[in-house]
């Protein structure tokens, strides 16, 4: 009896990237023993952009490939006896990939000899959107991404959404399916330049798409200047931090009298952490 080991499932590929799946076939027959694979691809919408999908072997000799004219949806190899073969199907989104399109793969292995005793695995990948960093003189992101996004209105336009951080100084973050597209469109922006190589991980970027409450690195009892306000330069120490409203209450070391004032937290800066 022969079984694949290992799981299919569903994997996201940028466009013009790839994603992979490792996984065996083996028998319990110790004996040495011919196998009839065959391979369907199904993708979805039918007219998209054709999805590129190999299956290699241990040794990273290609068994099966779409694009190559002497590939075959159905071939044959030997396994040899118990030890299992090491099998890796790999698709790569086609550089015209739009959101959402999607390739299923379904592998079926058979013994020659019992045409009876089959398995099946099945893949599938969706296309998604790229994030990529834009190198820009500092001090002109924000002119650079809105450059970027007047020329996005166009419906040609590969470009999902534009980030410009305020914190993040001499980058744009740019979301889109096609990067070739991409680096196409910024081309001539003034004040941009390259972009960095690879893409960047959603979890890299996280903490500018929630931003940090206002209060959020201040303590009682800290040190603080006020930045804003009637009582701006004048140094405080924090005695109360109401989270829900984004305020601390401070009492200011130059006043006559100790009276407790109430300030946004973006309105002031630590200068010295209570110890």
């Amino acid at each position: 009896m022969i079984s694949f080991v290992g799981e299919g499932g569903e994997n996201k590929a940028p466009a013009s990237s790839s994603t992979s799946w490792t996984f065996q076939l083996k028998s319990r027959d110790p004996a040495k023993k011919k196998v009839h694979v065959k391979i369907g691809i199904t993708q979805t919408p039918a007219d998209a952009a054709e999805w590129s999908v190999r299956l290699y072997d241990a040794s990273n000799a290609s068994l099966y490939d779409n694009h190559s004219s002497r590939s075959s949806e159905e071939f044959d190899f030997f396994l040899e006896g118990p030890n299992p073969k090491e099998l890796r199907l790999e698709a790569h989104a086609p550089i015209g990939s739009a959101y959402k399109d999607r390739v299923a793969v379904e592998i079926t292995a058979c013994l020659v000899e019992d045409p009876a005793d089959c398995d099946v695995i099945r893949f599938a990948a969706e296309a998604r959107q790229s994030i990529m960093a834009l190198k820009t003189s500092i001090g002109h992101e924000k002119d650079v991404a809105d450059a970027i996004a007047g020329r996005a209105k166009g419906i040609q336009s590969d470009i999902a959404a534009i980030l410009s951080p305020i914190t993040l100084r001499g980058y744009v973050l740019i979301e889109g399916m096609n990067t070739e597209r991409m680096r196409e469109m910024v081309k001539g922006v003034r004040k941009a330049h390259s972009f960095v190589d690879g893409e960047m991980k959603i979890e890299e970027i996280d903490h500018y798409l929630a931003p940090k409450p206002l209060v959020s690195g201040i303590a009682e009892g800290d040190v603080v200047e006020l930045v804003a306000g009637p009582f701006k330069g004048e140094k405080a120490r924090v005695q109360h931090i109401d989270e829900a409203k984004e305020e601390i209450t401070v009492e200011l070391f130059e006043a006559m009298v100790p009276i407790p004032v109430t300030v946004r937290g973006d309105h002031v800066r630590v200068l010295e952490k209570d110890r």
